[in-house]
């Protein structure tokens, strides 16, 4: 009980923005286009020289590569990498080029590839291009395609790329340990075409077992995680997604964690594109707020992006927390009068939480009353413009502007929503009002007098 009561802390930024006419149309529920041809339009986007928009890896970063006789060629290291989750969360991981996730190859579509993978760790290693069409001894599956890359060796992968869309590499050797320790990262291969994207954004998923206290990931948990991550960090470490009103975003988002993730996005109804097999016809794309990523699957959802802050995380709601526990009593409604004086005899600095909801953890942490086992992050983290988020893990910010030039991914701050279109307090008395309650089940009722004059017939209002 103690562990989880002492896991929270926070973090803080600040910001402005505006209103535009696509925004306003697309709240409305009115079909943009004739509002944003009326609306200035951004500058031409900063693309790569072959037209397509370079991918922005969350907290991340892309490869450099190297031309030679017409292939494009990549070096990765596998190796044993220090990582922070978030400021006051250091692990011991393995990762490629010292990050884990590794860094990401884009490429595109009709290319040659070759892939140099040196192996640095103290045990064999391969690497699995997830998704890829390409020929058997390339696939990576250590003992079936190919030997294992022994501690100190190097071996190279090269093949055509085949296909464009979202991917993922890993090891396909003593996989249970090293995708838990970190081992992963994207392969982004572009089409020949250009395609009609502003910003192009992508993550992994992935979850961990960081016990508290603890310095290295354990990979026998099957279940029990407590940490959540979009590429390796937890809110409010992660990146927020920035975008200029009116702008076509792309988010890729690959899972390789033990869990599916049903990601939600505040403020917009995206399409969901693609997934493994690159982006699909427009006729199979499906209007959601909400998309399951299953373990091992990749999908990429675009939207128009709308002015504001919009919320962007996984629906499981223990898994936008960090360092969660388990097996923790439950003691919400629990009348803990001399409870705290008794426990602190035993063990000093107790206090005694919970009684009324887990929202007061955050201030007990913040105000530096409670802390935690060292290395472990608090359970709920982070401050907005108004308040403690008392958010953690697979949560992040979506943050659109109107004066955002193409190609700035620079934190614009918080959002000022416009007046009027924010809510607001109106009372602070319980009673107030006259709301339509039902009784509780099981409570006694009695029948009540007949009226004096005709009852109202809520039938016409709906009731």
């Amino acid at each position: 009980m103690v562990t989880r009561r002492n896991l929270i802390q926070a973090l803080g930024l600040g910001g402005t923005g505006l209103l535009t006419g696509v925004a306003r149309a697309q709240h409305d529920g009115h079909d943009p286009t004739a509002a944003s041809k009326a609306m200035p339009q951004p500058p031409n986007v900063q693309r790569h020289a072959h037209g397509y928009v370079p991918v922005r890896t969350l907290n991340g970063w892309t490869l450099p590569y190297t031309m030679k006789d017409g292939v494009k060629e990549f070096h990765l290291v596998a190796e044993e990498v220090e990582h922070e989750f978030a400021p006051g969360c250091v692990a011991r991981c393995w990762g490629y080029n010292g990050t884990t996730p590794g860094p990401t190859l884009e490429a595109v579509e009709g290319d040659r590839v070759r892939i140099y993978v040196t192996n640095r760790l103290q045990e064999h290693t391969t690497i699995h291009w997830h998704g890829l069409l390409l020929p058997s001894g390339m696939d990576g599956v250590g003992g079936l395609n190919q030997p294992h890359i022994q501690p100190g060796e190097t071996y190279v992968y090269e093949f055509t790329l085949r296909q464009h869309g979202t991917h993922m590499y890993h090891p396909h050797a003593d996989e249970m340990v090293q995708m838990a320790v970190g081992m992963m990262g994207l392969f982004i291969i572009h089409p020949k075409e250009p395609e009609p994207i502003d910003r192009d954004y992508c993550f992994l998923l992935h979850n961990w077992a960081l016990h508290p206290g603890t310095y290295r990931p354990d990979p026998s948990i099957m279940v029990d995680f407590d940490l959540w991550t979009f590429n390796s960090k937890v809110f409010p470490a992660i990146e927020p997604l920035v975008a200029r009103s009116g702008e076509r975003v792309r988010i890729r988002m690959g899972n390789l964690s033990m869990w599916n993730h049903p990601i939600h996005l505040h403020g917009v109804q995206f399409d969901v594109t693609g997934g493994d097999g690159g982006r699909w016809p427009q006729a199979r794309w499906r209007s959601e707020v909400t998309e399951i990523v299953g373990v091992g699957q990749m999908r990429d959802i675009e939207f128009t992006a709308v002015p504001g802050d919009w919320a962007f995380h996984c629906h499981m709601s223990h898994h936008t927390m960090n360092a969660m526990g388990h097996g923790v009593p439950n003691t919400i409604g629990v009348d803990q009068s001399g409870v705290e004086r008794t426990i602190r005899s035993m063990l000093p600095g107790y206090m005694a939480m919970g009684e009324a909801g887990m929202a007061e953890h955050q201030e007990h942490t913040d105000s530096g009353h409670m802390r935690g086992p060292e290395n472990t992050l608090p359970m709920m983290m982070g401050k907005g413009p108004h308040g403690n988020l008392e958010m953690g893990g697979m949560f992040t910010v979506v943050k659109v502007r109107d004066d955002l030039a193409p190609g700035d991914y620079r934190d614009p701050g918080w959002y000022r929503n416009p007046k009027g279109t924010q809510a607001w307090r109106v009372s602070s008395d319980a009673a107030f009002g006259k709301p339509v309650r039902r009784q509780p089940y099981g409570t006694p009722t009695t029948a009540p007098a007949m009226p004096e004059t005709p009852a109202t017939d809520h039938s016409k209002h709906g009731g």
